[in-house]
């Protein structure tokens, strides 16, 4: 067994016993439910080693796993080896339900635990409702890993600066404003912001707390009354002190938010988003009857770009395309003569984008996955796993940027050489599934499940599927992964609108082989209005070749060939200004129609 990991179980299970507890429920969020949380919340990943973006350990006195979805399969079976952990992989069948698996290793009248501040109120209340019927107890509030985590990190202290009208396209007043209707439209009076991406946007704000993502550790409150930003004086500088004073904002401490919450005056009701919002503050709204739970406001109104927001963003992804040009010609021009592996790829590819303008860092860790590394979905080279390029096979290359004007992610599967007649079969038909969403026309009031079927329909009639969602919501120079909207075959109640900034990702992963993916961009434009309503279409905003070299092009149909024909003559013309001569020439080679 990994020495680390046993000797950081036995110091939990030693808390737990003292504490009266039976089993503890570990989940991989913050007090914020973001999907990437600064080092001090990751207490998943200390705890067990597993250290993707998803997943929850479950421990006993006896026992421990780890549950997490698809993409980290590979990557969970792969860290978890050599610990006592046992890992059930979400959405198989042979799968047993967490709570449930849960209740069935604790004692009838015994004790589950879990830190309330890192789990929603939706996913609380579950457990408590669940655990209760079974006779356990739940006790929330349970952290015990400031005892345990020597030297575990501090809350981040990064500056957090106003962000440019030029680039948001919004006022804060105005903002505040259509908040507050929406909130007064559900019977509220103020809104809680508890993401951070909610806060940064409503208060026109950004920050540098967590990698990849332009936020600060902060809450917000929005009312008639006040509004009030919960942050760290040391994040905020003179100029950003003006800007809220200018604006009418109250600044108050981060740890202040659960005392205000608590003495709220008598008759406010507050707009809490019970899947975003942490089970200890929706539960101080819940005991004094202020809570009024509902789906964010800013959630849904963020998700619906401005037309500042929409330039920018076509004015980032272009500058996105002519860094990914530079480093694929590069990468054309190099391999087989200069040794390239998957982290060396990965820096190569940020000298390019970090030369670009208003750039500021990329939008997540680059994903270079090499041959069998690729159908492993979020894969991350290590120093053991860091694999060579050779002149043969798929690199798939996942990355994006943070530009001041927009955020940016893009796939793109790359043949190095030769490829094998199921590479280029399977290639064809992510292909073919890419086009289909990208050329989608289709009814207001639509939602991502059905547009999902489109992207799979090709792989389906080859008995090949993909278990992650064919597209997730962008933020504007905020998270690379924002809501609510979403394509997967999931239900979910918000159909796509006009302003909807997307991407469109189908895939296909053969465990030890390879694995394709081909992303881009697109954004939910209104089409037409006809007598049976408005119908929508998808602008497609990145601008990269997708390699035709790995494409049967005698299984694209007449209007597949017509789509990327113009697709890549449209390429051309964006990007060809922005590079320098030995890139135009490949441009043009890669551009040119099939």
């Amino acid at each position: 067994m990994k020495t680390g990991i046993a000797e950081r179980l036995e110091k939990l299970r030693k808390e737990m016993k003292k504490n009266g507890i039976d089993t503890c429920i570990i989940s991989d969020r913050d007090p914020h439910m973001s999907e990437y949380p600064p080092e001090r919340w990751k207490t998943r990943k200390w705890i067990s080693g597993f250290s993707g973006s998803a997943g929850t350990a479950v421990i006993t006195h006896g026992k421990a796993a780890v549950w997490s979805d698809s993409r980290y399969f590979i990557q969970a079976e792969a860290q978890l080896a050599g610990t006592e952990y046992h890992f059930f992989k979400e959405g198989l069948p042979a799968t047993p339900d967490m709570y449930e698996w849960a209740a069935c290793e604790t004692e009838p009248t015994g004790t589950v635990a879990i830190d309330d501040k890192t789990i929603s109120y939706t996913d609380g209340e579950k457990i408590k409702e669940y655990m209760a019927t079974k006779g356990i107890k739940t006790v929330f509030g349970f952290d015990p890993f400031n005892t345990i985590w020597d030297g575990r990190p501090a809350i981040p202290d990064g500056r957090a600066y106003e962000y440019p009208l030029r680039y948001s396209g919004e006022e804060f007043a105005r903002r505040r404003e259509r908040l507050l209707r929406a909130a007064e439209e559900l019977g509220a009076d103020a809104v809680l912001l508890s993401t951070l991406d909610d806060t940064a946007w409503s208060f026109n704000i950004r920050g540098c707390d967590i990698p990849y993502n332009p936020v600060s550790v902060a809450y917000g409150y929005i009312s008639r009354r006040e509004d009030v930003l919960f942050i760290d004086k040391c994040k905020t500088d003179a100029a950003l002190q003006e800007y809220l004073r200018r604006n009418g904002i109250t600044a108050k401490p981060y740890s202040a938010i659960e005392e205000y919450l608590q003495t709220l005056p008598d008759g406010e009701r507050v707009v809490a988003d019970p899947d975003r919002t942490n089970h200890r503050l929706a539960s101080i709204l819940a005991e004094k009857g202020a809570a009024i739970f509902a789906a964010s406001p800013a959630t849904l109104m963020k998700s619906i770009k401005n037309d500042t927001e929409n330039d920018g963003i076509r004015n980032a992804v272009r500058r996105e395309g002519a860094a990914m040009s530079q480093f694929l010609c590069w990468l054309d021009e190099n391999i087989g003569k200069t040794p390239i592996s998957e982290t060396s790829a990965s820096r190569k590819l940020h000298e390019f984008r970090a030369l670009q303008p208003l750039f500021t860092d990329e939008s997540f860790a680059t994903i270079a996955g090499y041959a069998e590394h690729g159908a492993i979905v979020h894969y991350s080279a290590t120093e053991e796993s860091d694999k060579e390029l050779k002149p043969e096979g798929f690199l798939l290359l996942d990355s994006g940027g943070q530009y001041l004007d927009g955020t940016t992610d893009i796939t793109r599967t790359i043949p190095l050489g030769p490829l094998t007649d199921e590479e280029r079969r399977n290639f064809t038909a992510v292909l073919k599934g890419h086009i289909a969403v990208a050329t989608a026309v289709f009814p207001a009031g639509t939602r991502g499940a059905q547009i999902d079927t489109l992207a799979k329909t090709a792989l389906w009639k080859l008995g090949l599927t993909y278990m992650h969602g064919t597209g997730h919501g962008i933020g504007h120079f905020l998270n690379v992964h924002e809501g609510p909207q979403n394509i997967r075959p999931d239900f979910n109640p918000t159909p796509l609108r006009a302003g909807m900034t997307i991407s469109n990702e189908p895939g296909v992963y053969i465990e030890g082989s390879h694995g394709i993916r081909i992303e881009n961009m697109i954004l939910v434009k209104k089409r037409a209005d006809t007598v049976f309503g408005e119908f929508y279409e998808f602008e497609t905003l990145t601008r990269c070749p997708i390699d035709t070299r790995a494409i049967e092009v005698s299984q694209l149909d007449e209007a597949e060939k017509e789509w990327l024909n113009n697709y890549h003559a449209e390429t051309y013309t964006q990007l060809a200004p922005l590079v320098d001569e030995k890139t135009r020439l490949w441009l043009a080679e890669r551009c040119a129609p099939v």
